[in-house]
């Protein structure tokens, strides 16, 4: 059996930023200001349109939301890492991954509320949001197949002989489902352009990290299946940052696929129909808490003088008025158009069910209701 050295990177876990607000200067890649301030504002964005958003679902205006309180850094390092021609699979907490790289705030929230405005025209849950705008996939809450889709395109993309990148995520969970193995096996084997994202947030659902492998880390399966292998710490987003982008840019470049366990924290429940509580402790979440990516990297900036009370007000009032106009014009619509029903399924609707449009169509909605 192989022993692997205690320094291996799929044992130990890559981090930049202490707890103190400074950064480790044998690994801090000092990335210009713009960047870090783009860094901090679009986790705090994102954690502010998760608070509002749940709020939403439990005034009955949604039917689903889920937050990725705590889990921050990776979704947004990630989207600060890659070209507009690269290919996102995302599972649940991977949505912010669009609004970094520049998808309309307005439009990711029609989805959530599935009206006239939703490019997906209301057939997908709320929290499922996709955009061949920023070439990212929907995805499926049956655990795991956006993974062997993600080593998909990256073989098609190598085929091809195009640059694009492809990145797959799921969360600790999914390590347990026949996808992964498949995904893993077909990434060593064929080395295309991929780069597989766990976010271990040590809940899957109600079950533990420890209840899913023996493992001494998610990271070392890497190399069972001949794949270069990371384990990062999750809640700094400057270590998040490095890595990614260093695989990216090696898959890029023809180096192949790395797996990338990102260790971090679900601060909040599975969704808006989780009660946490029933199987993890408080003293849990607060030991965690504590460890907060925002408030990590906040620490990090004002130790810069990078960030002050004023331009975090500025960030604020920036993220509270893009928020209020949005969800203004989006609770203002309709739900989609009638006609959309037969849409998107045949790229000429076919006789039979042209007939049925035009019947469908001609009932009133009144009559509709009562079928």
């Amino acid at each position: 059996m192989r022993t692997l050295p205690p320094d291996d990177p799929t044992l130990t876990l890559f981090s930049i930023l202490r707890e103190d607000g400074t950064a480790d200067p044998q690994q801090d890649a000092f990335l210009p200001r713009e960047t870090l301030l783009a860094m901090y504002a679009q986790m705090l964005r994102i954690r502010r349109i998760d608070e509002r958003m749940l709020g939403k679902q439990r005034q009955g205006k949604v039917g689903f939301y889920g937050t990725i309180t705590g889990q921050e850094a990776t979704p947004v390092a990630t989207g600060l890492s890659l070209s507009p021609e690269d290919w996102v699979f995302p599972a649940l907490r991977e949505a912010a991954v669009m609004l970094v790289r520049g998808f309309p705030l307005s439009t990711w929230l029609a989805q959530v509320y599935g009206n006239e405005a939703d490019i997906l025209k209301g057939r997908q849950m709320p929290s499922h949001q996709s955009g061949r705008a920023v070439n990212q996939v929907a995805w499926s809450s049956c655990i795991g197949p956006q993974i062997p889709q993600a080593v998909g395109a990256a073989m098609a993309a190598k085929a091809r002989g195009d640059r694009s990148v492809s990145v797959g995520f799921m969360g600790d969970g999914a390590t347990s489902q026949p996808d992964f193995h498949a995904a893993m096996t077909m990434a060593g084997i064929h080395r295309p352009p991929v780069v597989l994202i766990c976010q271990n947030n040590h809940w899957s659902i109600s079950v533990p990290t420890e209840k899913q492998t023996a493992s001494a880390t998610l990271a070392v399966k890497a190399h069972a299946y001949g794949l270069r292998g990371v384990r990062v710490d999750g809640n700094d987003v400057l270590a998040v940052h490095h890595v990614v982008k260093e695989a990216v840019d090696r898959a890029r470049d023809g180096g192949g696929p790395t797996f990338i366990e990102s260790l971090t924290y679900r601060m909040g429940p599975h969704s808006s129909s989780d009660d946490p509580t029933r199987y993890r402790s408080q003293e849990e979440v607060e030991t965690w808490a504590k460890r907060d990516p925002i408030a990590r990297l906040e620490r990090y900036l004002r130790t810069a003088e990078i960030l002050d009370d004023a331009t975090l007000e500025g960030l604020e009032a920036g993220i509270r008025a893009e928020l209020d106009a949005a969800l203004a014009e989006v609770e203002e619509l309709g739900p989609p158009a009638r006609a959309t029903v037969f849409e998107d399924v045949f790229a000429a609707l076919p006789p039979h069910l042209q007939r049925q449009q035009a019947q469908f169509l001609a009932m009133p909605p009144a009559q509709l209701a009562h079928h």
